[in-house]
């Protein structure tokens, strides 16, 4: 596959999709991202800042407001908040070609099946995304660290692999994404929480006192949640965790972000789905709860002020 027929479109354009959407736009495939209108202002006007490690560029590429956008692609790039899924997934609906494959790349690990149940599931295929990214200021996107992609097979799967591999993003496709999703998941609910009450980056949170232990309580309850239900976990979980801090110790989760901007976040569907499924399988996640309950305490302190 050498251009896809129809632009790619990313709906919900914040840092995950600016990336990866720009990443497409600057091997040259036609991408239209769907975002807020400070960021598709700057973006119509001066192009996407995709600064990274080995380059800081301006990636011209189109944006707008309007999610009608959808009706032209063959491949949507779903990267909306976890609890926008289903409303977001209600507007694409009535513009989105019967060929098009919806790509959820989403923090959680039942976003995809949620979409399912508003769009045809034969549309929809789940995704883990591996990258460390933010917006520093209107259409300005900070890379931090990788930038790859888990797919689950569906029938286009290989066609979609062939254009990522193009703008130079590597995708393994697993017949495993369920156990791939709860991987990340342990991973975000290790990170993300602590992150967000200290405000501050993954390498500085490490050497705390006590928070690596915190950290290993959390995810020892994760597993025997995903144990519970039937979940395989692939490789080496403590090495996964590991490698975060190692690899991105200047990285300040998305929650942390979310609080910081004070927009609500995603702690309901990371520490938040640990613990309703730790509930409904007998399983005490105190760890888990601790965590989002105080970053629902950050995020409730947050409304007052406003």
């Amino acid at each position: 596959m050498t251009q896809p027929l129809h632009p790619v479109v990313v709906v919900g354009a914040g840092a995950v999709g600016c990336f990866f959407g720009g990443m497409l736009a600057r091997a040259g495939h036609p991408v239209v991202l769907v975002g807020r209108p400070q960021h598709v202002d700057a973006i119509e006007r001066h192009g996407l800042r995709m600064e990274a490690r080995d380059f800081d560029e301006h990636v011209r590429l189109r944006a707008t407001t309007d999610i009608a956008a959808v009706a032209q692609a063959q491949v949507v790039l779903f990267c909306v908040k976890s609890g926008d899924t289903e409303s977001a997934g209600a507007q694409l609906k009535p513009h989105l070609r019967p060929e098009a494959l919806v790509l959820c790349l989403q923090n959680g690990v039942d976003n995809a099946d949620r979409l399912r149940t508003v769009l045809p599931p034969r549309q929809v295929a789940a995704a883990v995304v591996y990258v460390a990214t933010e917006m520093a200021g209107p259409g300005h996107l900070k890379h931090h660290g990788r930038g790859d992609l888990v797919i689950e097979p569906v029938t286009r799967s290989e066609e979609v692999a062939q254009l990522f591999a193009q703008a130079r993003v590597p995708v393994e496709i697993s017949s495993n994404v369920r156990g791939a999703l709860w991987a990340k998941l342990v991973v975000n609910c290790a990170y993300n929480a602590v992150s967000a009450i200290a405000q501050r980056p993954y390498g500085e949170n490490v050497r705390s006192p006590g928070i690596q232990q915190v950290m290993s309580d959390v995810v020892a309850e994760c597993l025997l949640v995903a144990q519970a239900e039937g979940v395989e976990i692939p490789g080496d979980i403590d090495l996964a965790v590991r490698r975060i801090f190692e690899t991105m110790p200047t990285q300040l989760s998305s929650t942390a972000q979310d609080l910081a901007r004070g927009k609500p976040t995603e702690i309901d569907h990371l520490n938040g789905l640990v613990v309703r499924r730790g509930q409904a399988l007998g399983i005490p996640t105190p760890v888990n709860r601790t965590l989002w309950a105080l970053v629902k305490l950050l995020e409730g302190k947050q409304q007052r002020a406003g």
